[in-house]
């Protein structure tokens, strides 16, 4: 038997799982049982107990799971079998679970009365962190805390040997647990505006709508105005300054809470973005033409406010509940999240997110970030591109040496830590200085090769 045919890119069919791998599962699936049962309307008995057991489970059986699956693995490029398992091969485990994420965003967004058994069941935790009852959005905020912390655990792990993605994943871990789940709450305690400082507007278009800022303003807690004062200052000053310099990946893959359960819970789908020509033209019509229509209807608020309401007259929190239920609940919700099985994990962040179109225009245009290339290194194995979320086909630029500068890069940093080659780099500096560097690293590379032929 030749020897490539040993290694995992060449014969990527998992192997069996051990005993031990076989219990962590059951774990968890005894875990996602109590909220199954729950979900379908179940008063369980212990509420409290039943919701620590369940959570358990899940992070006991998952962090196992994670320790026996990765723990032994060298460093370097695993395919893992992506493209032989049903379930992250769009096969039929993955359109189940496309359906069940589906319906949970469907029921969470239009019909949470159906939720009430998963609400009864975290009330006890609810009571605990924010002395008072848990609603649906709760329910959801810690199923995606867990979701992000318990994925972002194997995900470390998987990349361990990579410096780069231990502390992506730890930063955007730290993002959602501090910022996006235990400050909204204590804030809630303190009876402030329950708050998220790592959301701008235009993904949270609310901070920078007329009637939302006065009731930051106008609230009776002591941090209405810096709240207001905060989203401002992000939106129009810390964003193109951050971006400049370190590209739209400090935010994306940093810091965003949609980033990260893309990085985490959606790792292993990111393999099935389009990387079509066609997808990139969609692409590109799609998440503009969401920006224009936020940042109009923006402007329209904002000219309906200082008109005293006769613009828009009754008509002005129409465009508004427009674009939530089209956008913000629709797109990023029931599409963006419940298909990661189907259309990869960054389907919103590519089509639909506003925030991510404002980055991308900076990063494009101005930004000191790109991710270099010495090409002539490149053995064209399609790792680059076949792992990039954002459908970028970066064989394509490393086959050409081209730095890559594109707009809808989130700088994951996957392409370079798959590359057998060391092809790829990401790279800050002005882009004399990278022009440089790449130049004199390809002729290094060719004067190599000629020592070689020699």
């Amino acid at each position: 038997m030749p020897i490539y045919a040993s290694l995992s890119f060449a014969n990527p069919q998992p192997h069996g799982m051990t005993a031990t791998q076989k219990a962590a599962s059951a774990s968890i699936a005894v875990g996602l049982l109590i909220f199954a049962v729950a979900w379908a309307g179940a008063k369980l008995p212990q509420a409290g107990l039943l919701l620590l057991l369940a959570l358990g489970l899940l992070v006991g059986g998952g962090g196992v799971y994670a320790h026996t699956r990765y723990a032994n693995q060298p460093a370097g490029i695993h395919n893992n079998g992506v493209w032989h398992k049903n379930l992250t091969r769009r096969g039929t485990l993955a359109w189940m679970l496309g359906i069940v994420l589906t319906g949970f965003y469907v029921c969470l967004y239009w019909f949470p009365e159906t939720l009430s058994g998963l609400v009864a069941l975290f009330d006890p935790f609810s009571l605990l962190l924010r002395q008072r009852p848990a609603d649906q959005w709760f329910v959801y905020g810690s199923f995606y805390t867990v979701a992000v912390l318990l994925l972002g655990f194997k995900f470390a792990y998987k990349y361990r040997h990579n410096r780069y993605q231990l502390i992506r994943t730890i930063s955007v871990c730290f993002f959602q647990l501090i910022f996006s789940f235990l400050i909204p709450a204590l804030l809630q305690v303190l009876n402030e505006p329950e708050y998220y400082f790592t959301y701008f507007w235009p993904l949270k278009r609310e901070y920078f709508f007329p009637q939302d800022l006065d009731n930051l303003i106008l609230s009776p807690g002591k941090l209405g105005i810096f709240m207001a004062f905060w989203g401002i200052m992000m939106s129009f000053i810390a964003v193109p300054v951050l971006t400049y310099f370190f590209g739209k990946r400090w935010y994306c893959s940093w810091v965003c809470g949609c980033g990260g359960l893309a990085e985490t819970a959606g790792d292993s789908f990111r393999h099935l973005s389009d990387k079509s020509l066609k997808a990139w033209q969609w692409e590109r019509y799609v998440v503009h033409g969401v920006l224009v229509f936020i940042t109009l209807t923006t402007i329209l608020l904002w000219a309906n406010a200082h008109l005293h309401g006769e613009l828009l007259g009754s008509a002005s929190r129409g465009f508004s509940k427009t674009y939530g239920f089209l956008i913000g609940s629709m797109f990023s919700g029931v599409i963006g999240t419940g298909f990661y099985p189907i259309f990869g994990s960054r389907v919103w962040c590519r089509f639909g997110c506003p925030q991510a179109a404002i980055l991308g225009i900076i990063q494009k245009y101005f930004s000191r970030f790109r991710i270099t290339v010495n090409g002539g290194q490149c053995i064209s194995c399609g790792n680059c591109s076949t792992y990039c979320e954002m459908g970028i086909d970066v064989k394509a630029y490393a086959q050409r040496g081209q730095d890559i500068v594109r707009a809808s890069c989130v700088g994951c940093g996957i392409c370079a830590a798959v590359c057998p080659r060391g092809v790829l780099r990401l790279e800050n500096g002005s882009a004399d200085v990278l022009q440089r560097t790449s130049a004199v690293r390809t002729i290094h590379v060719r004067a190599d090769e000629v020592t070689i032929l020699r």
